[in-house]
């Protein structure tokens, strides 16, 4: 007998894209069957191409964190207790239905975090659930976020998910506006290895061109960088755009056809040339011009604006001018400039095209765009007393105290609650005053597709992954919690939805499909697009196909889809809507009065940042994500900092009109002289919450700082670029 070690078995690999991100990176996870033990790039996927970030491995920690919840809690006087599935979901839907009925169903609020579009059974079965609470009062992360891409589509192509992508691939001249694609691959642009891209871009004979508060990790590699003032990208497009009409640099070319309101926006812009703009964007007229000559006289050339355009006060104007900009320079929907995806799902036709101010909230009376009013109003309409008061909150994957403004006031707001239920796997800043939460099974444990995101790809692919691990066999999915939730709501409703019963029993029965199932019916089903008239099918797409291709399926690259694919009336892009050319004029007041600084007290602008390892507030409590140096500081140009006496790596207080918080300084020629700039996310020193790890650096919050009153007034986006601050030495907190 020999004492030799039993024989080690090889490790088994799983294929699947990463979920955390838009980015979607195909990976390869090495694994036991209940333990992940390494994860890598996979080299075969035909869109990131083996490229990976940090972000991957906080699939593991999540996986394995000891913090994460398994089983439904209850909130006590005496503390948090383990409570069963089907008491959780009696209670949730017995006390929600008692409180519409009471109060009407517009006392019920449901708020969606940004994980919400990254799980399929989330995007699968919480609409249905939201419909079946039937209430107005509905917020979502879209509103600090890219609402104005979504406001832009609908009045130009038709729909709000008929979202234009930058064909980086093969475009010869890149203009960047607000962005750090380096860092978030993409955003609104699921385009995973950045570096290699812009790489390629480079040795095509290209450029790169940004435009930033903040040079930038993309900056830092462009051809040529310009500091702007925040929040006043729209100004600068629209002298773009008016040098490239005035100097004869327009062209449609075969779009021609299929544009309507070219000269109502040459009129529109008259009044913003570069000279009077320069001053305000604090770039010289000399360089706009200059700019624009570049980007018109290019073989092909793609602008791309994103999260510094739309967070601002003029956020859906600026991002109708990028869009412009792309279309009167015959870089719309064509190789090298801004075109559609083609994906294999379609959901545009299974969706609402949106809707524009079809009711309004009820404390400020601002508009709802495509079924959701503006988060900035979720406090007050918690907080406010009278008719129609929210008095019941139901979040989904949302962390709202932390990532929306004046965050201070809503954490106050929940606790006036008449009952709030959370589904999600943490204990976080905002679930902690949830009655009860509801955690679901989570990214290795789950399906994935991801419906949204092959639709703002810069190619056409698509992947399938099964569950990865089994988890907890009393565990629910999230699709298995939004259908129960759904059935015990309908069945207890006093009144039903004017509904055909065939559309009813549609729905009965997609509902009674699996996650699973439904991507196959939906890959079986074809018509993947109406271009040029005719419907295209795929053949031979299903998840059977998608499982005999673990590393995912080549659908090529973007391909010319106008006017086919447009959802307006005349199938012409509405080049010039009335809606957005009349703001205009409130754009044209910057011009009146140039000074950045409006008041002597906040005598510096706040912009946010972003890491490669951050994910918003989500993956702060990955052990493997917060390594190295403390990421929650405070940036600032040098000359700002002398100016106030302040030295780099000193505590700092940081004020605005409604809040303070105090971090770290760090001085860098990085930032722009009179802006400053702080990441977003964190804030984790709150009691009551169970994440131990992001406790250890829990950092501050920008959206304590952040103002609520501050909006694009058009879409309802949040306008958290641009926020008046002022840093000083740091003194205690009142």
């Amino acid at each position: 007998m020999t004492n030799d070690p039993a024989p080690q078995t090889s490790p088994q690999l799983h294929y699947r894209s990463c979920n955390l991100c838009e980015a979607m990176c195909g990976l390869v996870i090495a694994h036991d069957g209940r333990h992940v033990l390494g994860i890598r790039g996979d080299e075969d996927d035909p869109l990131s191409q083996g490229h990976l970030c940090p972000k991957a491995f906080g699939l593991r920690d999540v996986y394995e964190d000891p913090d994460r919840l398994r089983t439904p809690i209850r909130r006590t006087k005496q503390g948090w207790e383990a409570v069963s599935w089907d008491s959780a979901l009696d209670e949730t839907s017995e006390r929600l239905l008692a409180i519409a009925r009471q109060h009407g169903p517009n006392s019920v609020a449901v708020y969606q975090g940004n994980p919400s579009v990254h799980n399929l059974g989330t995007m699968l079965f919480a609409p249905t659930f939201v419909r079946a609470l039937g209430t107005r009062n509905r917020f979502s992360a879209s509103s600090v976020d890219q609402l104005p891409h979504h406001f832009v589509s609908y009045f130009l192509f038709g729909h709000q998910l008929l979202l234009p992508v930058p064909d980086v691939d093969r475009s010869d001249h890149l203009l960047v506006l607000g962005a750090n694609p380096l860092v978030s691959n993409g955003s609104m642009m699921s385009a995973p290895g950045m570096r290699r891209r812009l790489a390629a871009l480079r040795q095509r004979g290209g450029k790169l061109i940004v435009v930033d508060p903040r040079r930038s990790e993309t900056a830092a590699k462009a051809d040529a960088h310009h500091f702007i003032q925040p929040g006043r990208d729209a100004l600068l497009l629209a002298a773009l755009i008016h040098r490239v009409l005035s100097t004869g640099g327009a062209t449609l070319g075969r779009l021609g056809p299929h544009v309507t309101g070219l000269e109502t926006l040459r009129a529109a812009v008259a009044r913003f040339s570069a000279d009077r703009v320069a001053a305000a964007v604090g770039i010289d007229a000399a360089t706009i011009e200059a700019m624009a000559d570049a980007f018109a006289a290019a073989p092909t050339a793609v602008c791309y604006g994103r999260l510094g355009v739309c967070t601002a006060e003029f956020g859906a104007v600026g991002i109708w001018l990028v869009t412009a900009l792309n279309v009167i320079t015959g870089n719309f929907d064509r190789a090298g400039g801004m075109m559609f995806a083609s994906p294999a799902i379609d959901v545009l036709g299974q969706t609402g095209r949106g809707g524009h101010d079809r009711w309004r909230s009820r404390v400020r009376q601002l508009p709802e765009f495509g079924g959701e009013l503006p988060v900035a109003a979720l406090a007050e309409e918690i907080d406010t007393p009278g008719e129609g008061q929210i008095r019941a909150l139901v979040t989904s994957a949302g962390n709202p105290v932390l990532s929306t403004p004046n965050g201070r006031r809503l954490e106050a707001a929940l606790g006036g609650l008449s009952f709030m239920v959370a589904i999600d796997i943490y204990r976080n800043e905002t679930t902690r005053h949830a009655n009860l939460i509801l955690p679901p099974k989570t990214g290795l444990e789950v399906p994935h597709y991801d419906l949204i995101f092959h639709a703002l790809a810069v190619r056409n692919t698509a992947r399938f992954a099964d569950p990865l691990f089994d988890g907890d066999h009393d565990g629910r999915t999230d699709a298995q919690i939004f259908r129960a939730l759904t059935r015990r709501l309908q069945k207890g409703a006093t009144t039903r939805r004017r509904r055909s019963p065939l559309a009813r029993a549609q729905q009965a029965a997609q509902q009674a499909l699996t996650p699973t199932q439904q991507v196959d019916l939906a890959l079986r089903r074809g018509p993947v697009g109406l271009w040029g008239g005719r419907l295209l099918q795929r053949d031979g797409l299903s998840v059977a196909a998608l499982r005999a291709a673990p590393h995912g399926v080549d659908l090529g690259p973007l391909q010319a889809q106008i006017p086919g694919r447009l959802f307006t009336s005349d199938q012409c892009i509405q080049l010039a809507p009335n809606v957005l050319v009349a703001d205009l004029d409130r754009l044209a007041a910057l011009l009146v009065s140039t000074d950045v600084v409006d008041t002597p007290t906040f005598d510096l602008r706040l912009i946010g940042r972003r890491a490669l390892a951050d994910n918003n507030s989500w993956l702060h409590n990955a052990p493997t994500l917060m390594a190295g140096r403390p990421r929650c500081t405070l940036h600032m140009h040098p000359d700002d900092a002398s100016a106030r006496g302040l030295l780099d790596g000193e505590l700092v207080g940081l004020r605005s009109r409604i809040g303070a918080v105090q971090a770290p300084l760090h001085v860098t020629d990085a930032m722009m002289r009179g802006v400053v700039s702080l990441p977003h996310g964190w804030g984790h020193g709150r009691s009551g919450t169970q994440l131990q790890v992001a406790a250890q650096r829990p950092g501050v919050s920008v959206n304590d700082v952040t103002d609520g009153a501050l909006l694009d007034t058009l879409s309802g986006n949040a306008a958290l670029s641009g926020v008046p601050v002022a840093v000083t030495s740091a003194a205690p907190l009142a």
